[in-house]
């Protein structure tokens, strides 16, 4: 990972220790965690349709670690 996602990972742990009330800080991370869930999956979703452009499924599968056919699955995720 960057420096830039560490200190935002860091930061979002920090601001989430310092609500006080128990319960608020579970329904907080809980509301966070899926925000960031959908996000990733956007995210996700267009690294695999920008490496298609000049590819195939099966090249983009290979380039993330995954079969093609999981990459194209992938660039669907966010829909």
């Amino acid at each position: 990972m960057t420096d830039a996602v560490d200190t935002a990972e860091r930061a979002l742990i920090a601001a989430l220790k310092e609500i006080s009330d128990a319960v608020e800080r579970y329904e907080a991370v809980k509301e966070l965690e899926g925000r960031l869930d959908l996000s990733l999956k956007e995210i996700k979703a267009d690294v695999a349709k920008e490496l298609y452009v000049d590819r195939s499924w099966n090249q983009v599968g290979k380039l993330l670690g995954v079969t093609g056919s999981r990459a194209e699955q992938i660039s669907r995720a966010a829909r």
